[in-house]
């Protein structure tokens, strides 16, 4: 009984108003444990290890995880009103089985952050247990795999239980790196390079927005009547904080560990705290962190699969064995990349990064567009599992504005294997991923408006188009 209590049986289908649950602070706790996490002190070292001075990387740092932030907690407010995963609602823009063309991108998203976090973790677990790193990735790989086919529960119980660990560990190391370095002299430097602070930007803006493809995943259970100022700024405050304090973290270790951190980033951290007892614990609370968001991967990328093959058989709901084999293919590919790439972890993470949000900064400028200023936050829920429906199967208009919201940011990208033609008029800054915000939200704002004249669905029990059943669809 216990164990049909944690096994999630929902999947892409509506949860009726019976099964929501729990306040609007569940989201602070989840995101602030998924946040104090070593990949977060990895990406605030970053803004370091690549030029910027540990000052105006702060700054900047701040301003990507305010701004990345902000977006990514609006997608998470759409959660309660829905009751659906979030990249279902991408259906409503895209078509429900034009959706799955930003879903394919989604589903390689969740890979590189499994199989980048599992690089860490797997360092952790294999100095933990003594195994050794490979044999430590395959252990947290695993144990990954299981947690997210629990599903939902086994999630937020993370969450909470990481907050609860990580928040004093973290601490504590800070404590000790303070000890041992002159603040004032890291901070001195405060010579102010714009290439350098949009880099720092562009880091933890890009750790934020990764967030928004699966965000409303986690607060889709809240009741309908949670305010969804409440849950935007809970969400948006466990998350900015959570990562804000790993990054500054990061910087600063960055700054004065030069190639010990470089060389060993786990071995450096959990050094920081001592050694016995203490190094076994500080293993251990890494693993812990890292298990919390590579869950959250996972179960994202098993949403974002389901509703991509959904939008072709009609699928809503999926039973145990299917979601274990997509649990577990995620976690084989995760597992494979993390292998393969675990000897240059920093470079290829930093251009993992920075990539990623060519791609989703235009997804996310279109749904929080459509579904804020368009629809107004009512959808005709059935329609959206319907290709004969409302949103039909393919949405031309929406699927170009998101191919022009990808290429228009390519003249300013700058990563390792490619950099634009107008990197270098703006000093080297890669300014991307505002370009990917604005040109897509302006061309869908206006399509969507001649598109939607005298179609938006109303609220309920006001009219006929608005339709929302108070069940399992």
């Amino acid at each position: 009984m216990r164990g049909a209590f944690l096994v999630e049986r929902r999947s892409i289908d509506l949860v009726p108003d019976a099964e929501r649950h729990g306040t609007a602070f569940s989201q602070f706790t989840l995101w602030l444990g998924a946040n104090l996490q070593i990949t977060a002190v990895v990406t605030g070292a970053l803004a370091v290890v690549f030029g910027g001075g540990a000052f105006w990387s702060l700054i900047g740092l701040v301003a990507g995880n305010a701004l990345g932030g902000a977006v990514m907690a609006l997608h998470s407010a759409q959660g309660p009103r829905l009751g659906l995963p979030q990249m279902i609602s991408s259906r409503a823009q895209f078509g429900v089985r034009g959706a799955v063309v930003p879903l394919l991108l989604v589903i390689v998203m969740y890979v590189g952050f499994f199989a980048s976090g599992t690089v860490l973790a797997g360092q952790a677990v294999g100095e933990l247990t003594h195994l050794g790193e490979t044999p430590g990735i395959l252990v947290f790989a695993l144990v990954t795999a299981v947690a997210a086919t629990i599903g939902y529960r086994v999630i937020h119980i993370l969450g909470r239980v990481a907050s609860v660990i990580c928040a004093p560990a973290f601490v504590y190391l800070v404590i000790r790196l303070l000890d041992r370095i002159d603040l004032t002299t890291v901070l001195h430097d405060r010579a102010f390079h714009v290439p350098m602070f949009l880099l720092a930007m562009s880091l933890s803006a890009s750790w934020q927005l990764a967030f928004g493809p699966y965000v409303a995943d986690y607060s889709r259970y809240l009741p309908r009547t949670t305010s969804a100022r409440a849950t935007f700024w809970w969400t948006l405050g466990g998350s900015a904080l959570g990562s804000q304090f790993s990054m500054t973290f990061g910087v600063l270790v960055a700054a004065t560990a030069g190639d010990a951190f470089l060389d060993d980033q786990v071995g450096y951290v959990v050094g920081l705290g001592g050694a016995g007892l203490a190094a076994s614990f500080l293993y251990f609370t890494i693993a812990l962190g890292k298990l919390t968001i590579n869950v959250l991967n996972t179960y994202g990328g098993f949403m974002s699969l389901v509703t991509g093959i959904g939008g072709f058989r009609a699928q809503k709901t999926v039973g145990p064995r299917a979601r274990a084999l997509c649990v577990g293919g995620i976690m084989l590919a995760g597992t494979a990349v993390a292998l393969a790439g675990k000897d240059s972890f920093l470079t290829s993470f930093k251009d993992f990064l920075l990539f990623l949000l060519t791609f989703f900064t235009p997804w996310s400028a279109i749904n929080l567009v459509d579904y804020y200023l368009i629809s107004r936050e009512r959808y005709d829920i059935p329609a959206l599992f319907d290709p004969q429906g409302r949103y039909g199967a393919w949405r031309w208009d929406a699927l170009s504005v998101y191919v022009v919201g990808v290429l228009a940011q390519l003249p300013f990208l700058a990563t390792s294997f490619y950099t634009g033609p107008l990197v270098a008029r703006l000093g080297g800054a890669d300014v991307s991923w505002m370009v990917g915000l604005v040109v897509p939200a302006a061309l869908f704002f206006v399509l969507a408006r001649r598109r939607n004249t005298g179609d938006t669905p109303t609220a309920p029990g006001a009219s006929a188009p608005y339709r929302e059943p108070h069940g399992c669809p």
